[in-house]
């Protein structure tokens, strides 16, 4: 297996665990964006880093996104105390149409596996239109369009 190959199944596993972390059924692209967070030693992880957008701060940007999601249909989490997410550790997530999306639009952002980038799957998650990404970004104050084209700048400078 390539380099790729690993990283890829490396971040869908940890996406996974981030999903049951969550207590969710499914792997979607928001579990792929904290998990692209941990792979260090990527350019993937560099730009998010250099957007202040560490795991911490992108977990936060889901809360926030989660609480604001929730105020729209007039739930407000101050006033309710909701359970801790259920955790099953036999469980294992099933990968989601957004998480499935994401990894495509990833291949799609290459000229080829070989050519396949850690930023490449970054760009497809960042490329995902509606959804709890976008929301989170926005809520957090960044610029996803800009964000992207950072990630694109990477790619003809970085090997990895």
């Amino acid at each position: 297996m390539s380099a790729i190959d690993h990283y890829i199944n490396d971040i869908i596993v940890r996406g996974g665990a981030e999903a049951l972390e969550d207590g969710s059924a499914a792997t979607e692209a928001h579990h792929l964006l904290l998990a692209l967070a941990t792979f260090e030693d990527t350019a993937a992880h560099r730009v998010l880093t250099t957007a202040g957008l560490g795991r911490q701060a992108i977990r936060e940007a889901l809360d926030r996104e989660f609480e604001h999601s929730l105020n729209a249909v007039g739930v407000s989490l101050a006033s309710y105390r909701l359970p801790h997410p259920s955790r099953d550790p036999e469980r294992t997530s099933a990968m989601g149409a957004s998480a499935r999306l994401a990894i495509e639009r990833g291949f799609a952002a290459s000229t080829g596996k070989k050519d396949l980038r850690p930023a490449h799957l970054l760009l497809g998650v960042l490329g995902t239109e509606i959804g709890t990404v976008p929301r989170a970004l926005a809520l957090a104050g960044v610029d996803r369009a800009e964000l992207m084209a950072r990630v694109r700048e990477t790619l003809p400078h970085e090997t990895w």
